[in-house]
């Protein structure tokens, strides 16, 4: 007779408890990222800006008084609201490999939604589309870039057995530094910038807040309609502001403009995943040492996000955004690689935008969907 049980976390320490099952699970795996506990913790308390108009309930397995794994219920009102229907989430997945113990986190996730009222949850969530999402399927050979989940290859089966079944999958390109465009696709990028009409500004970390307020504006009016999409608050973008300051690269974060209107934007960020998984969740006073030791092991980055208005796509700018990134990032020696994504797998307009320009498809991750 099995003794494991499935408890909520109530206390500080069973918070602490929650965030350590991920160092229990994934820690011997090579290619595993371990996030910064404190961010962590930030992200799951009451306090962070994304629980306004969100609940969770977060669920320990324990066996024998060890913990095994953990769970994330979400019913988030900002995406009810917006998409117009009732799904709650699930997020935060950790486990063993172990299926008892998966179904028993899947089922107190399953019972908490359908206490909410709601028909189906989804996910991984950690905890909305603003956040890390997916759970990757294909890619498992390399290490995930900054903002990008990991797990181990076992866990697709578990959720799977435990009645999750695909509901979309999100894809990632690889471009390595120094790889040049087809001709006839930069030769066309450049004729219109050359025009004049189209300009284009970088963003300014002395005004980081105003600038992610308009990214964020741009990026609702660009994919608002989109699957999954959760416009975030004005305290999540101020959030946000404050997160992006220290590793912000001016150089690589730009609007687009026609005739002085803003219509487009780009994001992309310095991979420094090499430096957190040095940093092992704790970024004290030995952090600091790490980073002065090892910062020339950021050799890439991700572009994090691509957003055009969508009356003003027709006028060539996807070819201008993507042309004048892959110019930035070829300018940036100490830059070896650059992975675009994630992006819908039925968005075929950038998919097929992407692989023209070279980019190889090198990770895949899976949202799950189960009805209630």
């Amino acid at each position: 007779m099995s003794d494991l049980r499935v408890r909520t976390v109530c206390t500080d320490a069973d918070l602490t408890a929650f965030i350590d099952v991920a160092w229990s699970v994934q820690k011997n795996d090579p290619n595993w990222v371990a996030p910064l506990r404190k961010e962590v913790r930030t992200l799951l308390s009451a306090g962070h800006p994304v629980w306004a108009k969100a609940e969770r309930e977060l669920f320990l397995a324990d066996r024998g008084g060890t913990v095994v794994g953990r769970i994330a219920a979400i019913m988030d009102m900002a995406f009810i609201e917006y998409q117009g229907e009732l799904a709650g989430a699930w997020g935060f997945f950790e486990c063993e490999k172990d299926q008892e113990v998966a179904t028993a986190l899947f089922d107190a996730a399953r019972q908490w939604c359908l206490s909410k009222g709601l028909a189906c949850m989804r996910g991984p969530f950690n905890p909305s589309t603003n956040y890390e999402i997916g759970m990757l399927v294909e890619g498992f050979d390399t290490p995930p870039t900054i903002m990008m989940p990991y797990n181990p290859p076992w866990y697709p089966l578990l959720v799977e057995d435990c009645g999750q079944v695909k509901e979309k999958d999100l894809l990632t390109f690889m471009f390595l530094s120094g790889h040049n465009a087809p001709d006839v696709l930069t030769n066309t990028a450049r004729r219109l910038r050359e025009k004049g009409e189209i300009t284009i500004r970088h963003a300014s970390k002395k005004d980081l807040h105003a600038d992610v307020e308009l990214m964020c504006r741009l990026y609702e009016e660009s994919w608002g309609q989109n699957w999954g999409f959760t416009p975030m608050s004005p305290d999540e973008v101020s959030l946000m502001a404050e997160s992006l300051m220290p590793i912000l690269d001016e150089d690589m974060a730009f609007f687009i403009n026609v005739e002085g209107e803003p219509v487009a934007i780009s994001l992309v960020l310095p991979d420094v995943n090499p430096l957190l998984k040095r940093f092992d969740g704790s970024l004290g006073l030995t952090g600091v040492v790490k980073y002065l030791l090892y910062k020339n092991e950021i050799r890439g980055t991700r572009a994090l996000l691509f957003g055009i208005k969508p009356e003003f796509r027709q006028l060539g700018l996807p070819l201008v955004l993507l042309d004048y990134v892959m110019e930035l990032q070829n300018k940036k020696q100490q830059y070896h690689y650059l992975e675009a994504g994630w992006t819908l797998e039925d968005n075929d307009s950038i998919n097929l935008l992407l692989k023209d320009f070279g980019g190889r498809q090198n990770k895949r991750y899976r949202i799950y969907r189960q009805d209630l």
